[in-house]
């Protein structure tokens, strides 16, 4: 039976720059949205020399990089922005847990991202990477996907409030969006959930039991995702008042809190799906035990039908000389006369009982 962990992978030195997911076939390409209340300019597909012209810190700047297998660009962004090493190796290390990492003027914070995979019960995992800077937030994915459409229009449109507010507040905006992933990948297992659940009612096949695991494997995988990214997002609850604490503007915490409460409503999610699950087990096991007393209820009716007829038969298989039944020329009718009237009788006798 399958089981679902985070991959181990090849263990690699803390500062051992080397990707080590599984989307090695995209390419790093970057996107680059500079922008604030009067107007948003957006770089498709630049390379890192325009590092230098294109971000504009009197604006806000949003740097996205997707394909994480080009090192060597890794490392140019990671020297013009004057990144730690150890940051880049977490980046680029995908079995690490969700985790978030404060430094000097700079927050790190990196989350799994599920989605159901489509053609099958598991679930496809992507790790998501920020770096909050100077008014310039990067986000690294694994793979060019559309997590973010939705935000890179309201940046477009300006929709909403995100270009009046600063870069931290688009950081809420991304996590709000991964965290959605969650929300889809549950509705998802839940509803397997309920096609199971009327599969057990249905019989008692053993795949069944099989699948329920798989789906219980499932829910613990997204919980221990869940759990340290609301440890993460806790810690940044208890700094909101810390006066040295300056890469999130006060007024934005409160949208990092309403994330912290999401987690926790995810958690109280999974824990109602898996009591659910563990319905659907113990539903599974009853109708087998169900099954098994209609067999035996079966077996043993037969039996004792039979019971009686096999004494009869032993008695008239006795080998005495003097038996008087024996001597009748109707003796052999009469007696099987009895022994159907006997199996009648005794049919009537369960039913009325209701033993079957």
């Amino acid at each position: 039976m399958r089981k679902i962990k985070y991959k181990k992978g090849r263990k690699l030195q803390h500062i051992t720059l080397e990707y080590t997911g599984s989307h090695k076939e995209h390419q790093t390409e970057m996107q680059l949205f500079v922008y604030n209340n009067e107007d948003v300019i957006e770089y498709d597909k630049f390379t890192v020399l325009a590092l230098n012209t294109c971000i504009d810190y009197t604006k806000n700047n949003w740097l996205n990089i997707h394909g994480l297998n080009n090192i060597d660009l890794l490392k140019t962004v990671g020297a013009h922005f004057k990144l730690d090493d150890f940051l880049l190796a977490d980046i680029l290390n995908t079995s690490k847990r969700t985790k978030l990492e404060e430094q000097e003027n700079v927050l790190f914070f990196n989350i799994k991202s599920l989605l159901p995979s489509e053609y099958s019960d598991n679930i496809s995992v992507e790790q998501i990477s920020f770096i909050l800077k100077d008014d310039v937030l990067i986000s690294f994915q694994e793979k060019r996907s559309d997590f973010f459409t939705h935000i890179r229009e309201r940046l477009r449109t300006h929709a909403g409030i995100v270009r009046t507010k600063k870069v931290d507040y688009l950081l809420y905006l991304l996590l709000d969006a991964v965290m959605e992933n969650f929300y889809i990948t549950i509705e998802d297992e839940e509803d397997k959930i309920e096609e199971l659940i009327n599969l057990t009612k249905k019989g008692a096949d053993p795949i069944i039991l099989e699948k329920i695991e798989s789906h219980r494997d499932n829910f613990n995988f997204l919980k221990r995702s869940i759990v340290p990214l609301r440890d993460s997002l806790y810690y940044l609850k208890t700094i909101k008042d810390d006066e040295t604490y300056n890469v999130i503007q006060k007024e934005t915490f409160s949208f990092f809190i309403r994330l912290h409460q999401k987690s926790l409503e995810l958690l109280e999610q999974i824990e109602s799906d898996m009591s659910s699950l563990e319905s659907a087990s113990n539903f599974y096991f009853s109708e087998q035990s169900r099954k098994m007393n209609e067999i035996m209820k079966t077996l043993t009716i037969i039996s004792a039908i039979f019971i009686p007829l096999t004494f009869i038969v032993g008695v008239y298989g006795m080998n005495f000389e003097y038996m008087p039944e024996l001597r009748q020329r109707n003796g052999y009718f009469i007696v099987m006369g009895g022994m159907f009237l006997l199996v009648i009788a005794l049919i009537i006798y369960f039913k009325k009982r209701r033993w079957f």
